[in-house]
């Protein structure tokens, strides 16, 4: 595996003209990138990593997941959002791939045949977080939310954010 940069921040925003999920990410260094998401690689990726909470305690059930998400959701806070003005790379993602660890997981979006790569570190918490925004953003856009578990629909918190704040 190519070693690729790690984003350190990002902001997930649903982008009307283009009909996709912009993400704009920092990395370390503080070189900006510019990533876009399509409805139909999100109904993949979205399931896979709702279960893989799930999997992360299988024992404690539906309401555990709810719970869990709520806490996540709660603690979310706005921030300044990532100024990928002067990207030094734009692409759409093409693939993902998943590396799942005991306390999260790490994403490698990548372009059309692996030209460009970022990682994307996120423990458990932080996924639930991005997870909670990614709903949102389907909502916005009036996707169908069918790739999302019922959990996620009963803590569906961030609909009643202001949708002007910008949360990362």
């Amino acid at each position: 595996m190519q070693d690729q940069p790690e984003l350190q921040r990002i902001t997930t925003e649903y982008v009307a003209t283009e009909d996709r999920l912009r993400l704009s990410g920092e990395t370390a260094d503080g070189t900006t990138v510019v990533l876009w998401l399509t409805q139909r690689l999100m109904n993949l990726l979205a399931p896979q990593l709702t279960g893989w909470l799930e999997r992360q305690d299988a024992a404690g059930g539906e309401a555990l997941q709810e719970f869990a998400q709520q806490a996540a959701e709660a603690s979310l806070a706005p921030q300044p959002p990532v100024q990928a003005s002067s990207p030094e790379t734009e692409w759409c993602v093409i693939t993902v791939d998943i590396g799942q660890g005991p306390d999260g997981v790490t994403l490698i979006l990548k372009s059309d045949g692996d030209a460009r790569q970022v990682s994307l570190p996120m423990p458990t918490h932080a996924l639930r977080q991005w997870l909670a925004i990614v709903r949102n953003q389907y909502v916005l856009g009036a996707w169908p939310t069918t790739a999302w578990p019922a959990w996620m629909d009963e803590t569906h918190a961030l609909s009643t954010v202001q949708t002007s704040a910008a949360l990362h």
